[in-house]
């Protein structure tokens, strides 16, 4: 962490960026770093190639984070946040190599240690975890922006403190952070209240989309671009939609297939589309190791991986890794 301080504040105009797709903790881990960065009196670019979900648009400066990276754009230092690889950022990936210093800040199992600098953390709850560590270290005070991207980083990369990941540190710094500002009620209203009907739409859609294999253990969820289409959603209106898989009866595994490119009927027809794909367990098996077949990661009960094949190839290979996993029967 020394190594990583010393790094931050000898740079000048800084690339702060998490994955695409992002999540609760990407953004809060984003929007966290950027503000303590800009507290320092640093020249920061906040960056994240896909739109910022609509649950997490209430957080402070989240207008701030931009999705693109100008041709002539030159930093010294980037900082990659909740990140396995330098990949899951996107096409700014490439540029990376223009830079002096690469810091990798992550608390994924996966993570290959890429970078200059690694402040990898297993055991943290949440990148923002560590987010909170740096800057208490970095003596930079918390404003409620900043305590409230913390919070809702930790509030949601432990499902409201329900997932097998959450320790003690993640009720201690959410203690600290509600005293130092943060409303959780406004928090949980933002992203667990709200949502649009187009998502109520697609969430009827992806029930009826599901398929279950493996005696019961295995269940897979697809969202098609024609389902995104009908229902007028966005690929942010996905996120959680995993979770009414994985909490059926029985499931040990819960797939979310998502295509990103081409069209389910094309895929199905032998034509190839690109899907990202989620993956959840109930911390019974490891779904970090089925994600990692496919070159992706995450962490033993959520993982993660993108691909390009037929849908019928993908859910087959599914089927298959899964079925030979201990204790889950193979598909007839």
């Amino acid at each position: 962490m020394d190594d990583v301080i010393r790094a931050i504040r000898a740079g000048g105009k800084v690339l702060v960026a998490s994955h695409v797709s992002p999540d609760g903790d990407a953004v809060g881990s984003l929007l966290a770093t950027g503000l303590v960065l800009k507290a320092m009196g640093k020249d920061v670019f906040m960056y994240n190639e896909s739109p910022i979900p609509a649950v997490y648009r209430f957080l402070e400066a989240v207008d701030r984070i931009g999705r693109e990276l100008e041709p002539d754009f030159a930093c010294d230092t980037a900082i990659i946040l909740d990140c396995g690889t330098p990949e899951r950022i996107g096409k700014a990936a490439a540029r990376l190599a223009d830079m002096e210093t690469v810091i990798n800040i992550d608390h994924h199992l996966t993570n290959t240690g890429f970078g200059h600098l690694q402040l990898v953390d297993h055991q943290a709850c949440a990148t923002a975890e560590i987010i909170y560590r740096l800057t208490s270290r970095m003596e930079v005070a918390f404003d409620a922006a900043i305590a409230t991207a913390i919070y809702t980083g930790i509030l949601t990369d432990t499902g409201s403190f329900r997932f097998s990941n959450t320790n003690a540190a993640a009720f201690a710094i959410c203690n600290e952070m509600v005293r130092l500002g943060v409303d959780p009620y406004m928090v949980a209203r933002h992203v667990y209240g709200t949502y649009s009907l187009g998502r109520i739409k697609l969430l009827n859609l992806a029930l009826d989309s599901i398929e279950i294999w493996c005696d019961g253990k295995l269940s897979i969820m697809t969202l098609t671009r024609e389902m995104m289409k009908k229902t007028g959603t966005q690929p942010e209106d996905a996120d959680g939609l995993i979770n009414y898989a994985r909490r059926i009866e029985d499931v040990q595994v819960a797939a979310l297939i998502h295509e990103l490119d081409g069209s389910a009927a094309s895929a199905g027809n032998g034509f190839k589309s690109r899907f990202h794909v989620s993956l959840r367990s109930d911390g019974a098996v490891d779904v970090s190791r089925i994600a990692a077949e496919f070159g992706g990661g995450g962490h033993e009960s959520a993982a993660g991986f993108s691909i390009e094949t037929t849908l019928a190839d993908l859910k087959l290979r599914l089927i298959e890794l899964t079925g030979k996993i201990p204790g889950i029967c193979a598909p007839n």
